[in-house]
């Protein structure tokens, strides 16, 4: 499935929603991903100097992403096409 970005406004001072926006996408997208629409949540990444919130998405259709970032009320969000070019490395046991 195609990767989608999603780029939210966050103010520095509402750093402690950051995980609460995650877990709202999450849930958005696993509950699309119930009733049939191709979607997986992958994660979130908030940089708190640049007052911005990443969240990151497979999905079929950056539309399918638009729909999943109101259930989840991520507010003005603008959702783009990107292309992972690596995978996080493994951690290994020690």
């Amino acid at each position: 499935m195609p990767t989608y970005l999603v780029e939210a406004y966050m103010p520095r001072s509402h750093a402690q929603e950051a995980r609460a926006t995650g877990r709202r996408a999450r849930a958005a997208a696993e509950e699309l991903s119930r009733d049939g629409v191709p979607i997986a949540y992958v994660r979130t990444t908030f940089l708190p100097n640049d007052e911005t919130c990443f969240h990151l998405f497979e999905a079929a259709s950056a539309e399918v992403v638009e729909e999943a970032c109101n259930r989840a009320e991520l507010g003005r969000a603008r959702v783009v096409p990107a292309i992972e070019v690596s995978r996080p490395a493994r951690r290994r046991a020690r």
